[in-house]
């Protein structure tokens, strides 16, 4: 029997299986996260999959229609309580034939992803760029003009305002919002950015004082939005989901390479996270009780790729040097131009700053403000890329490098997104090596005994799990500076022999087997390398040795102890008390564009000043790479560090302070 190759996304599993196995059965082999209830009898409808098309060079894979089997009487006819989404198919019933690549919805998965991403405004003064206006025509006799022109001449007399012109979806809406006794309506106006009179945006009938936005920071793995209220600043709701283009690659330089190799593959995404963004406005709105016609703006944010693609502008130009931007300016559309069932919201792009530092990078600095700064003030928002900015209110300069999704679980063992059980903290003894664990949904540690009975079962390790492990291995002495994994002078049952190099097991509980290999290791030191690369080359940049004000943007950013980031040298030498984590700061920073015409116009004059760094093609990259790739750092001193954990021989300093453990984080 012909064995099939298999990939699923967006988890990156893949292995061969037999000519017929069902998807289902194909997940369940390989370990992936299929959701079913009725157990594959096609009656729940929860291991639904999307069968993705098109030329995969990552996997060598050619993946069409013929990779499954044809829908049958089952499918075709299938009438349970969760229906079938458009295009997907039922794992459990259909049957791998030719090589594949599989998508498996966040809502087929049994572990979906926690989107943890928080909105901080600080003192925020809201200015929105739409106010209302109730206004009322007098009846009249005789002959009248257009009703907009009655409309201009009462809202000039009753507000003082001059209409400067309306928004067709407007104009449509008119007679029917004055069809009433008396002839009454609430307009919206959206002024101009520039001082000019404002446009007629949407008109109401009646009187009516709920008007609303929604700002969406669009991330190559999630996406975050939030519904505030425009006239009051409040934050009314906020939703989360995975990016489907996920599907495409989980990477950017993926999915850049899928619209490459595939014609017409621009579409493809531009559409997947069209559709993703209405469904997340449908959510807000509903969850929220709101009327969507009353939702008049809308922020969007995100990287370079994501920002061209929401637009349907095709991306390739960013995937090679020089790495062009279509524009980097503040865009302005409509909802509906987007596909995004808003009828008379329009949307606000902020400008991006370079080929890979995006409107996000832009929010972000909305939000923290190192263009405010006296001092220097380093942000970092770490993701598939990492975007870096440094600067004060002198200079500030921006530069993004290519970590790769280590930091989110992917290419790690037992790596796996931030969901429900996965490792998040990791502490190992320095004399037994036995590990202690916490993971995502329960405060307990693996040693305290209702661990095993109230904790989630463990599923894998998460990002902030893999560094916190790695760090801690580096303390024990069982990784050297180099990152080699060494057995050491013990022989603890902890560190195992793995082929030619070593393994830590890090949880073994008979069904469940994670380890930390050496490949681990290697994963984590070429993201923080890149990382720490990026961050040194903007220092030199800037004329600084270093920094004491580090804030960690992101989700990763946000849930990474800073005193593990400093034993791994990800970021420079600080006082702990110097690095904090500012949650989506990005997320931030578009509710804040949303709520205020002030802070979109402070963020388009502060972007034109920054001064960018293109690490693919700054010679001095490759060079501080390499030095980057030791722990903490191959050259750079670490005495700040030296003086709160006792570091392996090589790098310790003579000790002046008396150490401390490191603290258990609640």
């Amino acid at each position: 029997m012909t064995d099939i190759r298999v990939v699923f996304t967006p988890s990156g599993l893949a292995g061969t299986v037999p000519e017929g196995t069902s998807v289902l059965d194909a997940a369940r082999t390989l370990g992936v996260d299929l959701d079913t209830v009725c157990g594959g009898r096609g009656i729940c409808g929860h291991c639904q999959v999307l069968p993705t098309t098109g030329s995969f060079a990552k996997w060598s894979i050619e993946s069409d229609a013929s990779a499954l089997s044809a829908p049958g009487e089952l499918e075709t006819d299938y009438r349970a309580n969760r229906p079938l989404a458009p295009h997907a198919r039922l794992g459990c019933v259909a049957v791998l034939q030719r090589d594949a690549v599989i998508d498996v919805p966040a809502a087929s998965q049994v572990h979906r992803q926690v989107v943890r991403k928080t909105v901080a405004l600080d003192d925020l003064v809201v200015d929105p760029v739409v106010t209302l206006a109730y206004v009322e025509i007098e009846e009249r006799d005789g002959p009248r003009p257009s009703l907009l022109a009655e409309i201009r001449v009462a809202v000039q007399e009753q507000h003082g305002i001059e209409v400067s012109s309306v928004d067709t979806g407007a104009l449509v809406s008119l007679h029917r919002a004055f069809a009433g006794e008396p002839r009454a309506a609430t307009l919206a106006l959206r002024h101009d950015p520039d001082g000019g009179p404002p446009m007629l945006a949407a008109a109401f009938a009646g009187f009516t004082d709920a008007i609303y936005g929604i700002a969406i920071d669009v991330g190559s793995t999630t996406i975050a939005g939030h519904l505030c209220d425009l006239t009051t600043g409040e934050v009314l709701g906020s939703a989360g989901r995975m990016n489907p283009q996920i599907r495409f690659g989980e990477d950017l330089m993926s999915r850049v390479s899928y619209v490459m190799m595939n014609p017409g593959g621009e579409q493809q995404l531009t559409a997947a996270v069209r559709t993703a963004l209405d469904e997340l406005v449908r959510e807000l709105t509903s969850e929220a009780a709101v009327d969507p016609t009353h939702v008049l703006d809308m922020v969007i944010v995100g990287n370079p790729i994501m920002h061209h693609l929401v637009l349907g502008i095709d991306p390739t130009p960013l995937g090679t040097a020089p790495f062009e931007l279509a524009t980097d300016e503040a865009v302005h559309t409509r909802a509906r131009d987007l596909d995004v069932g808003l009828p008379n919201a329009a949307v606000y792009l902020l400008p991006c700053i370079a080929g890979h530092v995006g409107a996000d990078t832009a929010a972000a600095m909305l939000a923290e403000g190192p263009h405010r700064c006296a001092h220097p003030q380093l942000l970092v928002d770490i993701g598939t890329n990492a975007e870096i900015v440094l600067g004060s209110v002198d200079a500030v300069f921006a530069a993004s490098s290519p970590t790769g999704p280590a930091f989110e679980g992917a290419q790690i063992s037992g790596g796996q997104r931030a969901t429900v059980g996965a490792i998040e903290r990791v502490r190992i003894d320095r004399t037994t090596l036995a590990p202690r664990l916490r993971v995502i949904g329960s405060d307990l540690w693996s040693d305290d005994p209702p661990f095993a009975s109230e904790a989630p079962a463990v599923t894998g390790i998460c990002g902030s799990g893999i560094v916190e492990a790695i760090a801690e291995l580096f303390l024990a002495g069982v990784i050297a500076a180099d990152g080699t994994i060494r057995p050491g002078e013990t022989s603890s049952p902890h560190v195992v022999p793995d082929g030619r190099t070593f393994a830590y097991v890090l949880f073994d509980d008979g069904e469940t087997h994670l380890r930390v290999t050496q490949n681990d290791v290697r994963a984590i030191q070429l993201a923080k390398a890149a990382l720490r690369a990026g961050i040194d080359l903007l220092l030199e940049h800037a004329g600084l040795e270093t920094v004491t004000d580090i804030r960690l943007a992101g989700a990763f950013g946000a849930h990474i102890d800073p005193l593990y980031a400093m034993v791994l040298g990800l970021v420079p030498d600080c006082p702990l008390d110097g690095i904090r984590g500012v949650g989506n700061a990005a997320g931030a920073g578009a509710v804040r564009a949303l709520l205020s015409g002030a802070q979109r116009g402070e963020i388009e004059m502060a972007v034109r000043h920054v001064v960018k760094l293109e690490t693919a093609t700054e010679p001095r990259f490759q060079e501080l790479f390499v030095a980057a790739m030791g722990f903490p750092h191959t050259t750079a001193p670490t005495p700040r560090l030296a003086e709160l954990v006792e570091l392996p021989e090589r790098h310790a300093p003579v000790r002046t302070r008396r150490r401390r453990t490191i603290k258990e984080t609640p």
